[in-house]
């Protein structure tokens, strides 16, 4: 069997604090053997009791014990933090009930590392390091389904006690591009996920788009799982709905032309573009949640109609009904922001705008700057966001990875900046201060003045600060009339 060696920076530093009784595990020692080390370390200690382990390492760094009752340290040294865990195994409330947190996770410095190695919920992630001596335990033959790039279960017995594993079985299936084993698909059938907590299914979710090659894999591994029948309604529904298989010839293996596979190749492109240009993980997030929900609107809004010699599926205001369904959906899930960004602001809104892209170029010998402003406007600024949910759209209607904008796309890149259109461009003129030294009070009747001004900035009646408190001031005095 191939040696692996454990390389991280408080490797020294653990063993002479725990000799023979400390191991690396889990996620580390899967993705080591794959030959991809990753930068996070989860250690574990056996024979050691938790305030012992708390004694020997307090004097070096920062503790955190807010996972102390299940047997978790968080140990921050030289600005590192690492998950400190005693062998532990799970016990279920009520084998009855199939709910992610009814469980009692018994935390025992005496619980054999093999134990604690079975609770897990894969083989591949049922692996420990001793890191004396780089000694592989791997009592369940994770290394031979790394091997063969495939998803196993540790415990079949015990996996349907915890539903959260269906998802987790979709996430590493999709960002370790494995498959899944015939037992898992059989399985998930019988598991209820309704009791899951909304903010593990986000993280699952979240995890799937951003961190997965091609996040499509793990969308797709969710719908053979019955995850988004049971979890998802908004996205089972497009895996049911046809669209024109003239204006979208893309089509799944089994030659369905489905709302859903479109939807699936638009978050890839989607992926691709948002690479491409180096967004940051915020702004991915955005991209990839707006090009996941941006035909949620189509089943609903579906219907024949004759036209150029023949019937067509339509889907009129399909984009105006996915703002309304995803704004439903992020209350459901209570999605606000993440890492600071405003999802439950900007995703709706690229979604309702997303066509408008489009029509400027279809428009592109008449239109003005006044659309490009309120475009801008319509979006707060995120141009790039929204010209890259577009360029993937129309990617999304074939299987060629994109490799930047389209001509659509940087036609109106261009415009943008010819214009001199840009989130600092549409930031208000006039702002309250102003009409307070003019003399109007805070109060309704201001905030529908300030609204006027805005409209008129973005329509170029004017475009400097003198200019907008000549027409303030003419608007003041019509309104005291």
């Amino acid at each position: 069997m191939k040696r692996f060696e454990a390389e991280f920076r408080e490797k020294k530093f653990f063993i002479q604090h725990f000799g023979q009784d400390i191991y690396a595990v889990g996620g580390y020692v899967r993705d080591l053997a794959r030959g991809n080390p990753s930068e996070d370390v989860d250690i574990l200690i056996t024979h050691h009791k938790i305030d012992e382990i708390i004694k020997k390492i307090e004097p070096f760094g920062k503790i955190d014990l807010v996972g102390k009752s299940f047997g978790i340290i968080k140990f921050t040294i030289k600005g590192k933090t690492y998950d400190l865990a005693l062998p532990r195994k799970d016990i279920p409330k009520d084998s009855q009930i199939r709910k992610h947190k009814d469980f009692l996770i018994s935390a025992d410095p005496g619980i054999p590392l093999e134990k604690d190695l079975e609770r897990r919920d894969f083989r591949c992630n049922s692996m420990a390091l001793r890191l004396t001596d780089n000694k592989l335990i791997d009592p369940f033959n994770g290394i031979e389904d790394i091997k063969a790039k495939i998803i196993r279960v540790t415990n079949p017995q015990s996996f349907p006690e915890d539903p959260l594993r269906v998802l987790r079985a979709a996430r590493f299936a999709s960002i370790l591009e494995f498959s899944i084993e015939k037992r898992i698909y059989e399985s998930a059938k019988e598991i209820d996920l309704t009791g899951l907590s909304v903010e593990r299914i986000n993280e699952e979710m979240f995890k799937i788009l951003l961190l997965s090659p091609l996040p499509s894999a793990g969308l797709e591994v969710l719908f053979k799982l019955g995850v988004l029948r049971q979890i998802f309604p908004e996205l089972y529904s497009l895996t049911l709905s046809i669209q024109d298989s003239v204006f979208h010839p893309e089509k799944d293996s089994f030659g369905h032309h489905t709302v859903w596979h479109h939807t699936k190749l638009t978050v890839d492109q989607a992926k691709r573009l948002a690479d491409f240009f180096n967004f940051n993980q915020q702004k991915k997030l955005v991209l990839l949640l707006a090009a996941l929900y941006h035909d949620v609107g189509k089943p609903a809004t579906a219907q024949w109609e004759f036209k150029r010699g023949r019937m067509v599926i339509t889907n009129n205001g399909h984009d105006v009904a996915s703002e309304k369904i995803t704004k439903k959906f992020f209350n459901r899930f209570r999605i606000f922001s993440w890492n600071g960004y405003n999802l439950r602001k900007m995703v709706p809104s690229l979604i309702r705008c997303h066509h408008r892209v489009s029509e400027l170029w279809q428009n592109r010998e008449v239109i003005t700057k006044k659309a490009f402003n309120r475009l801008a406007a319509d979006i707060s600024g995120e141009i790039d966001l929204l010209l890259c949910l577009d360029a993937a759209d129309r990617a999304g209607r074939r299987e060629k990875p994109i490799q930047g904008l389209d001509r659509e796309g940087r036609w109106l890149l261009e415009k943008f900046k010819e214009l001199n259109v840009s989130k600092e461009t549409i930031k208000p003129i006039i702002m309250g201060r102003d009409l307070i030294k003019m003399g109007v009070s805070p109060g309704p009747s201001m905030g529908k003045i300030l609204k006027e001004l805005y409209q008129l900035q973005l329509d170029n009646e004017f475009g400097t600060k003198e200019d907008g408190l000549k027409r303030a001031k003419k608007i003041i005095k019509e309104s005291s009339r």
